[in-house]
């Protein structure tokens, strides 16, 4: 059975990236353009898994030792950017909470920062 090619991850990957930036282009709800950040960044995630596969577990000489480490960097990459996604997360929720309070509304087009 034949593994599927690196080129379709990366297609899926640049599909779901436009996709994420249409919605933060082009809605204005504020839940939709948080959760459409969300996508792009795992839009991204998805990439650095499938370069990280295709470039396959290459030896890398520390110390006298043989390790694995460049085969592990597209999955390292990507818990740095789940952490980030989490600090977004929380970050993010929390001001538009704060702004739904204060505003009554999610529409981004109706928040002016500028004048609370």
């Amino acid at each position: 059975m034949d593994a599927v090619p690196t080129s379709h991850y990366i297609m899926l990957s640049a599909a779901l990236f436009a996709v994420g930036v249409l919605g933060v282009l082009v809605r204005r709800n504020a839940i939709v353009i948080f959760l459409a950040i969300e996508l792009m960044l795992n839009a991204v995630n998805l990439a650095f898994v499938a370069m990280a596969r295709h470039m396959g577990p290459v030896a890398t000489k520390m110390g006298g030792a043989t390790g694995l480490v460049d085969a592990m960097q597209g999955q390292v990459f990507v818990i740095f950017v789940l952490a980030v996604a989490g600090a977004e997360v929380a970050v993010g929720l929390a001001i538009i909470v704060a702004l739904f309070r204060h505003k009554r509304t999610l529409d981004v087009d109706e928040v002016n920062l500028m004048k609370w």
